[in-house]
């Protein structure tokens, strides 16, 4: 059908059948994963997947089918609007009676009793800038260093202080990486990307010698047999509940590591229950879940109707297989621990509630393909 001199056609199944199926893998598995800290906490086995429901999945549906209906165009002419929004959000953290600190970050905003997360909203809205300032540049001013790399440096910079501020370092990573992506995607010169990733990663190693507990992550990553009880605690346990289940696994919610062993079941760990609960086969099946949803999404950007649509899909493409990579990796040592959430399966309304969102927005996208 045509609307306005935009043709439409039916969305991609296959992306929102490969979606729905991670999500709901995932609400299981939390389930399962967080009775026991759900009772001990809340005296109440259920309490993180009812939260997880009515605070995550249920606004999540609403965003997507929102954003799924809404042209994409729209986001582009209010990128810049809703970019201050959520910058102005990320300052509210500091903010004293708005401001909530959980662990040692300042990363949540506490308002009339509901918890909000600025940092998940500023991934999709940094995003939805960043395309739209690349698709108005020139590729050959995007790839000068005045014109392109300069300008991009200080867009990326502000979001990541106000980032390292809280501090959210975990986010901050997330953000950086596919945002290079995109800046690549969109005509960077190749050299000024490897010389960004190399300062990113320089940077990286220089921000653990500022915080004690980055350096003991980062001596964890590298050694991990040291100090089992102390600094390796976490990943020691995670190994165990993954080698644990072996290929078949001990069976669904028949986890041992949930029980008090292992830290952030609920949270960043909880690949390490799936793997233990489920086994290798169908962890693997999750990882390959994973990116074919990356694979779809990749062929979504390759047919996309301009280039502010291509940027937007590579983007929240590859902050979700990135994110996915980030935190799998950690729990299977292959990097450091970072408290990186696994997308659509870890604890955490808003970010399945964002993500979804985005996922809005690819399907609005690949309703416009050329075919």
């Amino acid at each position: 059908m045509k609307n306005s001199g935009k043709t439409y056609h039916k969305p991609d199944y296959k992306f929102i059948i490969t979606l729905a199926a991670i999500i709901v893998f995932g609400l299981i598995m939390l389930s399962s994963a967080s009775v026991a800290l759900g009772f001990d906490k809340f005296n109440d086995n259920y309490h993180f997947i009812k939260h997880q429901l009515l605070n995550g999945f249920l606004p999540g549906i609403v965003l997507l089918f929102f954003f799924s209906l809404i042209d994409y165009r729209l986001w582009r002419k209010g990128a810049l609007g809703i970019l201050i929004f959520s910058i102005v959000l990320l300052v509210a953290v500091f903010i004293p009676g708005i401001g909530a600190k959980y662990g040692t970050a300042n990363s949540w905003l506490d308002i009339f009793g509901y918890s909000f997360q600025p940092s998940e909203l500023v991934k999709l809205t940094f995003l939805i800038y960043l395309a739209a300032w690349l698709e108005n540049r020139e590729e050959k001013k995007v790839s000068h260093l005045t014109e392109g790399l300069i300008p991009f440096l200080v867009l990326l910079g502000i979001v990541a202080l106000l980032l390292f501020l809280q501090p959210d370092l975990g986010t901050m990573t997330i953000i950086v990486a596919f945002s290079l992506v995109v800046f690549y995607v969109g005509g960077a010169n190749l050299l000024h990307v490897i010389g960004l990733i190399t300062g990113a990663f320089l940077g990286l190693i220089g921000l653990t010698k500022l915080a004690p507990y980055r350096a003991a992550r980062l001596t964890t990553f590298l050694h991990p047999e040291l100090d089992p009880q102390g600094v390796g605690y976490h990943i020691n346990q995670a190994f165990l509940a993954i080698g644990s289940g072996g290929f078949w696994g001990r069976g669904f919610g028949m986890s041992r590591q949930k029980f008090q062993y292992l830290p952030e079941v609920a949270g960043d760990s909880i690949f390490a229950i799936i793997a233990e609960e489920m086994g290798l086969i169908i962890s693997s099946f999750l990882v390959l879940a994973y990116g074919y949803l990356a694979f779809l999404g990749f062929k979504i950007a390759q047919k996309a109707p301009d280039k502010f649509a291509k940027l937007l899909t590579v983007g929240i493409v590859s902050w979700i297989i990135i994110q996915a990579f980030v935190n799998i990796g950690a729990m299977v040592g292959l990097m450091p621990l970072t408290g990186v959430p696994l997308p659509f399966v870890s604890y955490g309304g808003t970010a399945m509630a964002i993500l979804m969102a985005a996922c809005g927005i690819v399907i609005n996208i690949s309703r416009q393909t050329s075919t």
